[in-house]
């Protein structure tokens, strides 16, 4: 996956009927690019686009500290360049990442990974092949310090157990994705700091 995120705000709402007195409200505008897949897909947004982009701003929105920017609106936006699969947890790191690099206050960042099930086995992080024939998916976002899910659905068919274990390994998956997430922030937050000492 290649995916771009950038996020704008917090800024005055238009048209001001949908401002909330209290809090921000966040708006995430997920898109894939016509060249994203192998066959070329009409420009604009669709039907999934507009499912998925809910679902993200639904994993991101308890991360937000909405309530320090009341009348605004937080703006994320979404550009998938090149589509493997997952882009819908791949998405939801990418904008957390963002917000963060922006300097929205979080409480925490969102990480997100995938499991499922292929041949009647539960792994982790399917790639394009393995989504298109696996038998089910089950993608989960967390904010790991604050240990809470901020995403999960499935997919397709488990039993209870293989749904705990594609939960378990998800978010096992999850937690290695928020140390990269991390190391990002860090490295180029040092970066500047060596750039600024000069």
């Amino acid at each position: 996956n290649k995916i771009l995120a950038a996020v704008y705000g917090p800024r005055e709402i238009h048209p001001k009927h949908l401002q909330k007195p209290d809090r921000a409200i966040l708006r995430v505008r997920y898109n894939m690019a016509p060249f994203s897949v192998e066959e070329r897909k009409k420009p604009g947004p669709d039907r999934r686009s507009v499912e998925i982009s809910k679902v993200i701003r639904g994993a991101l929105e308890p991360a937000v500290i909405l309530e320090l920017f009341p009348r605004t609106s937080i703006d994320v936006f979404i550009e998938v360049l090149q589509a493997d699969a997952g882009t819908r947890v791949a998405g939801i790191t990418a904008a957390s990442l963002a917000l963060a690099d922006a300097g929205i206050p979080m409480k925490d960042l969102v990480a997100a990974c995938a499991a499922g099930k292929i041949d009647g086995e539960i792994v982790l992080d399917l790639n394009k092949e393995e989504d298109n024939y696996g038998e089910a998916d089950v993608p989960v976002a967390i904010m790991p310090i604050k240990n809470d899910i901020t995403l999960l659905q499935m997919d397709g068919y488990l039993t209870k157990e293989e749904f705990l274990e594609a939960v378990r390994l998800a978010i096992k998956g999850a937690k290695a994705v928020y140390q990269k997430q991390r190391e990002a922030l860090k490295e180029k937050y040092l970066k500047i700091a060596e750039e600024v000492g000069e």
